[in-house]
Formats: structure tokens, sequence, C-alpha cells
């Protein structure tokens, strides 16, 4: 049964590695891996001649940071609210409804923002207008493309990350809240006192695991986003790699700079699960 996930695991993701050498070569297509000439790290020092790679990588710390901030505030706030909600099939109904965009591809959430948000006619702009409030970019402004990809990211995935939080809230020990209530304790008092407390260790964990993907800011989100416009503000690594390496044809630049990425992911992975479990005493083996 695990053969299937083993084989695709190593067809997708292990064998395409061979192409990392391109990285230290001068790769030239026609001439293939084995004909284009070596250059050595050449690719990498070059990395740092382009003015935008240094934008670049600060827009992806600070978008990808935000949307780790706000993904860990956001589901930890509503499985709190959640949780105190009595009426099970309203529940259950909330619960579905905010986990379905989990299972939308940013092809198609990128449309449907991308019709919403239009400063010419987009239906949050005439909201706006209502207030008398002048319409927004919000996809063509650098500062407000930040805060779209971020708000529109955690509207998508926390559904999904409070089903985590409620998890671990159904395996709260009831007695604890017994105890809290003859002490006399208000609903809101055991929330603070015995949910929140209960809840900390699990949000530390997962914001420490978080740091591994502190250079991923979302490829798929932000190019079906970004425009030239928001080049400055909006661009990520990913999306520079791919309009450097493939829309350009500058290949061994490209490979260099994933490449990089790589092998820094790789460092903060380390950092992470080692934080994971001196303070969390969390372990995968």
């Amino acid at each position: 049964m695990v053969a299937p996930a083993v084989i695709l695991t190593l067809i997708f993701a292990y064998t395409p590695m061979y192409g990392v050498v391109i990285a230290f070569q001068n790769y030239e297509p026609w001439k293939g891996i084995t004909g284009s000439s070596w250059i050595g790290l050449d690719n990498f020092r070059s990395l740092w001649a382009f003015k935008d790679v240094k934008q670049v990588i600060w827009n992806t710390f600070l978008i990808s940071g935000m949307k780790i901030v706000a993904e860990l505030v956001a589901p930890f706030i509503f499985a709190l609210l959640l949780n105190e909600v009595r009426h099970m099939a309203f529940k259950r109904w909330v619960q579905t409804l905010v986990y379905l965009p989990h299972f939308l591809s940013w092809v198609i959430l990128g449309g449907i923002l991308v019709d919403l948000l239009s400063p010419s006619g987009g239906l949050v702009n005439r909201i706006l207008g209502q207030f008398g409030v002048s319409p927004i970019f919000f996809l063509g402004d650098g500062n407000w493309f930040r805060f779209t990809v971020v708000v529109s990211n955690v509207w998508k995935e926390f559904g999904f990350a409070t089903i985590i939080y409620l998890a671990a809230l159904a395996g709260i020990n009831p007695s604890l809240y017994e105890a809290a209530e003859v002490d006399g304790a208000s609903r809101l008092q055991q929330t603070f006192y015995v949910t929140v407390p209960s809840l900390l260790p699990l949000m530390m964990v997962l914001g420490t695991l978080s740091l591994g993907n502190i250079l991923n800011a979302g490829f798929d989100q932000i190019f079906n986003l970004y425009s030239s416009l928001v080049y400055s503000k909006g661009d990520i690594i990913d999306t520079y790699v791919y309009r450097m390496g493939l829309v350009n044809g500058q290949f061994s630049f490209g490979v260099a700079f994933g490449l990089f990425k790589s092998v820094i992911s790789t460092v903060f992975i380390v950092i992470s699960y080692r934080l994971a479990y001196r303070y969390g005493n969390y372990r995968i083996f």
C-alpha cells in the first residue's frame, strides 16, 4: 500500500533533483546538462548583482511572516468563539462553511478576488463607495496588495487550521472546568484561565514549526493575483525565480536562486524542529 506513494515521491521529488547541477553551469538548453560548461559558484555570486534580489527576499520574509502570525491568531480566536456555541447544528454548519474555501484552488479564488476587488465596479469598492470611500486598487497598490494577500490567505485557510484547535479543545479535561465553576469562575474567566492556557502549548508548537515555511510565501496565490504594478512590494522568491528562470530563460540563475532558498529553508526547518522539541516536547521520531 505504501509502494505507490514511495514510487511517486521518487519520480517527482527525488529524480528531478539531478537538475540542481544546472545551478553550477552556464546552462544552454540546446547542449543539455551534460554539454553545458561548468562555472562553479559564479551563479551564486551573481545573485547579489541583481538589484531586485534583496527586495524580493525582504518581500518573502515580510509576507510569509505576516501570514504565519495571522494564521496562528485567526483560527485560535475563531476556535475559542466556536467552542462557546451551544447549538450543535449551527456550530457544524459554521465550521463547514469556513472550511470549504480550503478545497478551492487559487486559480479559482484568484479570478473571484480580481472581480470582487476591481477598482472599477468591484463589489468591495462599490460597498466602500456607499460610505464615501474612494476606490482602492487592492491588487495594483503594493501596500494594499500585501494586506490583500494576507487577509485572503487567512480567509481560505483558517477554517482548516481551526480543526486542530477544536481537536485540542475536545481533549481538555472537563474536571478543570468543573473545578473552576466550583470556585465561582464565570464562563469568560474559564476561557482565560483554563481554555487559553491549555491551547497555548499547541499554538507554540504550530508557530515554531511554521518557521520552516518562512520562505514559502505562497507561489500559487501571489502568481494568480500579482502584476507588474506590485513587483516591488509583492514579488517573492518563487515568483521571481519563475520569471527569471522560465520566462526570461535564465535557467542557471533561476535554479541557483531556488537552491539558495532550499538550503536556507532546510536550516529553518532544523531550527524549528529543535525549538518545538525543546519548548513544546514535540518530536517526529
